[in-house]
């Protein structure tokens, strides 16, 4: 009783309470989803739940959980279920996070291999409360999974350690097979969208992957549908290729609620392969553009198909 009290009286986004509500578009035909329920979803539920873990999947509201968890591909989001920061389009909850579990990285570990994972995407809140925002407890999650589950290949998608000088190089150490920081949108726009990040500081922070690491795939991703303009997102696209980013994922925002940021528009699939020719024109290993293209969509797939484009590319080399 006294935790069904506590989250009453802790509103999602206390933020966003004032703000004015704005219109939710329609969905176009073209983005239709499956509905969980299947099987297989109820298994991946139960072994996150048995885990007491948190999953961006749930948490952030993404329209692809039924498909990815009837395949027991889920997305683990450690470090709690309450963010530091306050984007004005997501749905993770925002507030003052609780400590931080230190048994949590054992538990994905032992998830992971309860799952048979052959590749999984670990991603977190903003942690801008700890001393290193969260670097060690990525790293010591990193060294779990690969303990209890030697095959499997990671990918992390992480904050941007604003001001938190060191964290980056503790991260990068646990060696990650991709290491994925999203731009989220163009520089315009984070203004009104991405307010407590710095769009240079997040590019710098994947060229540095490569810096230290150049063996470690980098991968970053955006939405479109928030107002940006077209050669916006081509230059960004340059950006990317300028810090040596491999993959770039795009796909259309989604509103989660009336007070998060509107979707000005739905931008449509032929815009959506229009972007992925670019993207590959400007040498990107791997693209991902779509309306339902998230980061940790198809990542498994995704992530042999950058290894194949990589070993291709040095064999023409």
């Amino acid at each position: 009783m006294v935790t069904v009290i506590d989250t009453l009286a802790r509103p999602r986004h206390p933020e966003k309470a004032n703000r004015p509500e704005t219109e939710v578009l329609r969905k176009p035909d073209w983005i239709r989803v499956k509905a969980p329920g299947s099987a297989g979803w109820s298994q991946t539920a139960e072994i996150v739940r048995a885990n007491g873990l948190h999953t961006v999947c749930e948490e952030a509201g993404c329209p692809n959980i039924g498909e990815c968890w009837e395949k027991k591909h889920a997305t683990f989001m450690i470090m709690g279920d309450t963010c530091t920061r306050a984007c004005a389009f997501c749905n993770v909850r925002t507030g003052m996070p609780e400590a931080l579990d230190q048994g949590e990285p054992q538990k994905v570990g032992d998830a992971v291999a309860k799952l048979g994972l052959s590749h999984v995407v670990i991603t977190s809140v903003d942690r801008d409360d700890l001393a290193d925002g969260g670097a060690e407890h990525f790293a010591r999650t990193i060294a779990s999974i690969r303990k209890a589950s030697p095959g499997t290949t990671i990918e992390i998608l992480t904050p941007d350690f604003l001001r938190k000088d060191g964290a980056l190089e503790v991260v990068v150490a646990a060696r990650p097979d991709v290491f994925n920081h999203n731009l989220e949108t163009v520089p315009a726009k984070y203004l009104s969208v991405r307010p407590g990040a710095r769009y240079f500081h997040s590019l710098r922070l994947l060229q540095k992957v490569k810096e230290l690491d150049a063996s470690i795939f980098t991968k970053s991703g955006i939405m479109v549908g928030l107002g940006e303009e077209r050669p916006e997102v081509l230059q960004l696209m340059d950006d990317l290729r300028s810090a040596e980013v491999d993959f770039i994922t795009i796909g259309q925002y989604l509103q989660p609620t009336r007070k998060h940021h509107k979707v000005e528009r739905f931008v449509t699939p032929d815009e959506f392969k229009a972007y992925e020719t670019v993207a590959y024109a400007k040498g990107f290993l791997m693209v991902s553009a779509s309306p339902l293209t998230r980061s940790s969509h198809h990542a498994g797939d995704d992530f042999e198909k950058l290894r194949a484009a990589r070993a291709a590319r040095l064999g023409r080399s």
